[in-house]
This record gives C-alpha cells, structure tokens and sequence, in this order.
C-alpha cells in the first residue's frame, strides 16, 4: 500500500490488530515525530493544574492561581490558530522552536514571581504568555500524518494513534504534576511541562524529512509581492509568474486578490459545523469530570473519582485502538455521526445510575466510542481543510475543546454547587445533545465539502 507522494506502507509481516500501525509505522522517521509529539503535548495536561499548585503553595490564594490558570487557557485559546496558521504559512520548525523556548522563559518568569512575592500582575502576564506559547506538537502531528497519508485508508489509524496518545498525557499529565508539585517543589511540575515543551518540541523540530511542504503559503507570498511591484518592470512580472506557476495555477489571467480573500477564509469549510460541535464536546468532556469528583464524594468514595475517571479514559483508549485497526468504507463524516450519537446514548444514562461499581462499567462502555469519535472529527477536517492550512485547522478543533473545557467547568461548578452530581450529569446530557443536533443540521454541508 502507498500513501500520499509514492510513500510505502508495509506491515513488515505484521497481522490482525497491529497490522494498520505497523504500517504506518514503516514509514522513515515517522515514530520519530510522533514519540516527540507525544512529549512535546504533555504541558497540556499540566501547565493549568500546575499553574494552580505553584501559585497556591506560594501564595496560599486558591482564588488567584484559579484565575491565572484560566487567564492561561484564555490566552492559549486565543493564540494557538494564529500560531497554527503561522505554521503552516512559515513552516513547522520555524515558529516551533521559538514558540517552546518562550514557553519556557514564561514558566521560569511564572516560578520567579512567585518565590520573589512579585505583583500579581506579573502572574496574570506570565501565565497568559506560558498559555498562549504552549506547543501544538498534537495538531502538528496530524498535519504530518495528513500530508504523509493523504488519499491512504490508513490515515484514521494514524489519528488513532494521535488520540490515544492525548488520552495517555490526561492520565499521565496531573498525576506527574501533583506528585512533582506536593512531594519534591511547589515549581517542580511546572517545571517538568517546560522540560517536557523544550524536549519534545526541539526533537520534533529536527525531523524536517517529514515536515509539511509550506511552498503554497510561500508561492502566495510570492505572488502579492510580486503584484505589488508589478508597475516596476520585467522583474516584477517574472516574480508574478513564478509564484503562480509555484502555486499550481496554471492561467497567468487567474485573479490576483484571490489569495488574500482565502487567507480570510476558514481553514476549512467543515469547521463551520465541527467547531461548536467540539466546544459542546468539550463542555460534555468536563461536566462529566466534574459530577463523576462530586459523585464519589458524596457517597464517601472521593479517592474512587480518579479511578472512575481512569475507566473512562481506558474505555476511550481501547476504542481508539480498535478504530483505527479497521479499514472503514463509510465516509468519515458518516462515522462520525454514529459514534458521536453513541458517546452521547451513554452520558444520557449517567444521572440515573444508582452506584459507582454501575458507573464504573457504564463510563468504560461509553468511553469505548469518545476516541472514534474525535478521530472521525480530524478525519473529516482534514478532507476539507484548505491547501496549506492543515494545521491551523487542526488546531481550530483543539481550540475548541479548550473553550468548551472552560465555559463547561464554570457553568457546572454552579450547577453542582446548587442542586449535586445527578444534575450535573444531565448538563453533561444536554451539552452532547446540543453537539448532536449541531453536527446531524450541519451534516449535508460536510457530505458536499469533505473530498473522497
């Protein structure tokens, strides 16, 4: 089997489950650059609760390290598709590798304003630039695998691959930070993200062999230049027809606004629809965290919340795996809908449940279709994301989950102080709901602009 660019994909005598990734695998370099993503992503699972020890152990404010984690989070949400469509414009390891050294120099300005007592604006300031910098190794990753694979059946395996590997930094992430931060140093977890940031960014930065080409992004670079200095002479006009001709336009008469009027453009046409899907998913996704702690504590279990929680990322993982060891002939978007229902079906049960041994079971089974379903998401954004902006649209759907992660953690902290755990599960309800009805309206629009 060959992916995008003659690549070859062999199994190397592999068979059954582990065939479709030893595949995937086969290709030069590519565990290379995603072992590194993996190492790079970890701060996203540890920067903000990170952010929430340091603070607390030094200043002994709760409130404070809350709102300068979600400061960070606020500043990540709104920086990361710049940074992705920067990326794709100038190429992954030019903004990559200045992006994680800032990162580190915010986190090492985070610790020293704390230890100093500084003002806490300079909290506000440090953990706003720490969230905004943090490296998109995931989205990155996806690019590569889409670039590598594009037009292959074997690209949803290797979003398999990439999901399971961001519910194994949510495991891994808050358990690491808490233990560095309450059993070596309050600046120990923070600490280890930035480690984490420089290694895994620097080395996935260095396998330029599999980077996305940006000659697209150059070529329309090239070409509003070269408009530009048209009425100047000859020169001009060459520059003009090299740009075009880079860019695979083959009429010297095509317009030359165009390429700006695309760079204003969504990423891609499907995130119209996939957007507030993800932000709802992401409401669902922490609404769910929440009730499961409230659940367990009070009926005296709270220690079991992690456990519970655990299930369910296990439940998500083992569903990833699957998914992506089948070849599929039903469209992406397609899937997508059945899984999306599916993970839904089950949270709808969650409210009733009687006992945590019932949910423990029940939140494993529902995980089982959370993986596909975000890996159906990136399948579909990727057979409509625009020529050249593959990763600012990958980073779109992170961007949302993000927002969905912080709107739905404020509304259900309200909902659970107010009326407990079994109504909070049923906000988790009506957010899927809502994602459902949003994904199955905007589903004809995703069947026209998904190319095959």
């Amino acid at each position: 089997m060959t992916g995008a660019d003659g690549v070859r994909l062999d199994s190397d005598g592999a068979h059954g489950f582990l065939a479709p990734y030893a595949e995937i695998f086969a290709i030069p370099r590519a565990w290379r650059f995603s072992v590194a993503g993996i190492i790079g992503r970890m701060p996203m699972s540890m920067y903000g609760l990170g952010t929430v020890l340091l603070i607390s152990a030094g200043t002994g404010r709760y409130a404070l390290a809350g709102t300068v984690s979600a400061a960070g989070s606020l500043g990540g949400a709104v920086c990361a598709p710049q940074l992705g469509r920067l990326i794709d414009r100038l190429g992954q390891h030019r903004v990559l590798i200045p992006v994680c050294v800032i990162f580190a120099l915010a986190v090492a300005g985070l610790t020293a304003a704390v230890t100093l007592h500084a003002p806490g604006w300079t909290l506000f300031a440090c953990g706003i630039a720490g969230g905004a910098t943090m490296p998109q190794t995931g989205p990155m990753a996806r690019a590569r695998w889409s670039a590598l694979l594009a037009g292959s059946p074997r690209l949803h395996t290797a979003f398999s691959v990439e999901s399971v590997a961001d519910e194994l930094c949510f495991v891994i992430g808050p358990a690491a930070v808490t233990l560095l931060a309450t059993q070596v140093r309050p600046a120990a977890g923070v600490g280890c993200a930035a480690l984490c940031a420089l290694a895994g960014s620097l080395w996935f930065a260095s396998q330029r062999s599999t980077e996305p080409p940006v000659s697209a992004a150059r070529a329309t670079a090239t070409r509003t230049t070269a408009t530009g200095a048209s009425a100047t002479g000859a020169s001009a006009t060459g520059a003009s027809a090299t740009g075009t001709a880079a860019a695979g336009i083959s009429s010297p008469a095509a317009p030359r606004l165009r390429p700006a009027r695309t760079r204003g453009r969504l990423a891609a046409p499907g995130l119209v629809v996939l957007l507030p899907v993800y932000v709802f998913i992401g409401t669902m996704f922490v609404t769910i965290d929440l009730s499961t702690v409230d659940f367990a504590t009070r009926l005296g279990h709270k220690p079991l919340a992690g456990l519970l929680l655990g299930c369910y990322a296990l439940g998500s993982a083992t569903g990833g795996l699957w998914y992506g060891s089948r070849t599929w002939r039903a469209p992406a978007y397609r899937r997508m809908a059945v899984t999306l229902a599916l993970t839904v079906a089950g949270v709808c049960t969650f409210w009733a449940l009687p006992n945590l041994v019932v949910l423990a079971a029940v939140i494993y089974l529902c995980g089982l279709t959370i993986a596909p379903t975000l890996i159906a998401g990136y399948s579909v954004l990727a057979s409509t994301a625009r020529p050249g902006r593959a990763t600012e649209a990958m980073t779109w759907l992170s961007t949302g989950i993000s927002v969905g992660l912080a709107c739905g953690a404020t509304a259900a902290g309200f909902i659970l102080d107010a009326f407990g755990p079994r109504w909070g599960y049923a906000f988790a309800a009506l957010s899927g709901v809502t994602a459902v009805l949003i994904y199955l309206s905007g589903l004809r629009r995703l069947s026209v602009t998904t190319r095959p």
